[in-house]
C-alpha cells in the first residue's frame, strides 16, 4: 500500500512539475485573437438578422432557467446597447487591450443572454461561456497584445503549459462526451441523420447520396469514431494533423448542411490549440522557406519552469476540478430512470448534439376550479412562434408555460384554476405519442432537479425504420 501511495505522489509530482513548464505563447494568443473576432462576427449576426428584436424584445414571458428566474431582458433600446457591448468588448478581446477587464465584461454579458431564455438554448453558447472562463484565468494577452504593447513588463514569450493543457482538456472533453453519447439506439439504426440528409439532399456534401443506407451509414458510424477515437488522436504529433484536416472537412460539411453559425468555425479556432504551442512560428517559417533559403532555425534552451508557488498550485486545482465538473455534469442524466432523449432530464450541458429530430404539436386547457369553466389555449397566442416550437418537444418549458397561464388567469380575476398540456410530441421519425399526462393539473407541480418528474410520460412508441415510414399506410409524424 505505502509503495502504491508512492507511486501516485511521485505521478502527481510529475503531473503538476509538466504543468509549470514554459511553453510558447502564441498558440494562445492566437487562439484568443481567434475567439475574440468569431464573437464579433456572431453579434453582427444578431444585429444584421434581427435577432434581438425576435429573442429579446418581441416576447411576452421567458422561459427561465432552474435558479435564474431574477433575471430579465433589459427594456428596448437598453438591450442593444448591451448587445453591442458585447461585440465591443469581443473585439478588445482579439487585440488583447485591457484585456481582463474586457474578458470578465464578455463573460458576464454573454452569460447574461444566455440564462435570460431556455428557448435560445444552443450547445456552442454554452461552450462560447465555457472557453470565455478559462480565458478569464489564462494569461492570454502577454503577447500580440495592446497590452503588451502599452506595458512592456507585462510581456512575455512564454506562458506555463497549464494554460495550454486546460483549453486542450476541454475541447477533448467536449469532443468525446459528444461522440459517446450518440451512441443510442436510433443513431446506430442512422436516425435521424438519415431524415435530415435526406430533406437535404440538395447540399453538395451528398447530394443523391444520401438515400443509399451505407452513406448514412459512413456518416452516422463515422461521426462516433471521429469523435470517441479522433478526438484522443489530437494529443499525438503523428496523428495529429490528419485528424484536424478531419475535422475541419467535417465542421465545413455541418455548416453546409445545417447552418449552424459559429459552432464549426469556433470549434475548428479552439483545436488548433493541440498543435505545437509555437506553430504559427513554425508555420511562418515554413511558408517563407517557399521563397528563399533560410539560416537553420536556432536552438534555443528551454525556459525555466514557472516556480510552484501556494498561487499557481491553487490555480492548477482549480483547473483540474473545473475538469472533474465538466464530466461529471453531463452524466447527471444517468441519475434519472427516463430516457433522456425524451424526458430531456439532464440533456442540457451534456453536449448531446444534432442527434435529435422532434417534432411537437398541442394545446393547453385552463379550467376553473369553482365555476368549471375551460377555455383552450393555444401557445402561439402567447409564445413566439420559435418559443412555442421549443416548449412543445421540452416539458420542463411545458411545466414553466402551464405556471404563466395560471398566473395569467389569475390576474384576469378568475381565482383558482387548474392546467392540463395536451402536448405530444415525435422522436426521430416516430408517431406521435403524449409528452406529459394530460390529466395531471402541472399547477401542482414545481419545477425540481430532483426528484424525477412523475408528469412526463414514458417514450413508448417503437422506432420505426424509414423505408417503413415511406409506406402508404404509414401516419408518420406530421404538424
Amino acid at each position: 500500500m505505502t509503495a502504491v501511495r508512492s507511486r501516485l505522489a511521485d505521478g502527481g509530482n510529475r503531473f503538476v512539475g509538466r504543468l509549470h513548464e514554459r511553453v510558447s505563447i502564441q498558440s494562445l494568443a492566437l487562439l484568443r485573437m481567434a475567439f475574440g473576432l468569431i464573437m464579433v462576427w456572431d453579434v453582427w449576426r444578431f444585429f444584421y438578422y434581427d435577432r434581438i428584436e425576435r429573442y429579446y424584445v418581441q416576447p411576452d414571458f421567458w422561459f427561465t432557467y432552474y435558479g435564474f428566474s431574477w433575471i430579465s431582458p433589459l427594456p428596448d433600446p437598453y438591450i442593444y446597447y448591451a448587445w453591442f457591448l458585447v461585440g465591443v468588448v469581443a473585439f478588445m478581446v482579439a487585440i488583447g487591450f485591457f484585456y481582463r477587464f474586457s474578458i470578465i465584461t464578455f463573460t458576464l454579458l454573454f452569460s447574461y443572454f444566455f440564462l435570460l431564455d431556455q428557448a435560445q438554448y444552443l450547445n456552442h453558447f454554452y461552450m462560447v461561456i465555457l472557453f470565455a472562463g478559462l480565458l478569464c484565468v489564462l494569461p492570454a494577452h502577454r503577447a500580440y497584445s495592446v497590452d503588451a504593447a502599452l506595458w512592456p513588463a507585462l510581456r512575455s514569450d512564454t506562458v506555463p503549459y497549464w494554460s495550454v493543457w486546460a483549453l486542450r482538456a476541454q475541447v477533448e472533453i467536449i469532443l468525446i462526451l459528444a461522440g459517446l453519447v450518440k451512441i443510442t439506439e436510433d443513431w446506430l439504426k442512422l436516425e435521424p441523420l438519415g431524415m435530415w440528409l435526406r430533406d437535404r439532399s440538395a447540399t453538395w456534401v451528398f447530394g443523391d447520396l444520401a438515400y443509399y443506407d451505407w452513406v448514412v451509414a459512413v456518416g452516422a458510424y463515422g461521426t462516433v469514431a471521429l469523435h470517441v477515437l479522433g478526438a484522443p488522436l489530437l494529443l499525438f504529433r503523428r496523428t495529429r494533423l490528419p485528424i484536424f484536416i478531419v475535422y475541419c472537412l467535417f465542421h465545413i460539411s455541418n455548416a453546409d448542411l445545417f447552418g449552424i453559425g459559429i459552432f464549426p468555425w469556433l470549434t475548428i479556432a479552439v483545436t488548433t490549440i493541440f498543435f505545437a504551442p509555437d506553430w504559427p512560428r513554425q508555420l511562418f517559417r515554413r511558408l517563407h522557406g517557399w521563397f528563399e533559403d533560410l539560416p537553420p532555425r536556432p536552438s534555443r534552451p528551454a525556459p525555466p519552469a514557472t516556480a510552484q508557488t501556494l498561487w499557481t498550485r491553487s490555480i492548477v486545482c482549480v483547473l483540474v476540478g473545473w475538469m472533474a465538473l465538466q464530466v461529471l455534469i453531463p452524466m447527471r442524466f444517468a441519475l434519472y430512470p427516463s430516457e433522456v432523449r425524451w424526458s430531456q432530464e439532464g440533456h442540457r450541458f451534456s453536449w448531446r448534439m444534432k442527434m435529435f429530430d422532434r417534432e411537437g404539436r398541442g394545446y393547453f386547457s385552463v379550467v376553473d376550479r369553482d365555476s368549471g369553466q375551460r377555455w383552450l389555449v393555444d401557445p402561439e397566442d402567447h409564445l413566439t412562434r420559435r418559443q412555442a416550437r421549443k416548449m412543445l418537444t421540452t416539458p420542463d418549458m411545458v411545466l414553466q408555460f402551464a405556471h404563466f397561464l395560471e398566473d395569467t388567469w389569475a390576474e384576469r380575476w378568475h381565482g383558482d384554476v387548474a392546467v392540463h398540456a395536451h402536448v405530444e410530441m415525435a422522436l426521430n421519425g416516430r408517431e406521435f405519442q403524449p409528452l406529459v399526462h394530460a390529466h395531471i393539473d402541472l399547477t401542482t407541480r414545481r419545477r425540481e432537479l430532483w426528484p424525477p418528474a412523475d408528469w412526463i410520460t414514458p417514450l413508448v412508441t417503437p422506432f420505426t425504420p424509414w423505408e417503413e415510414r415511406q409506406h402508404a399506410d404509414y401516419d408518420g409524424p406530421r404538424n
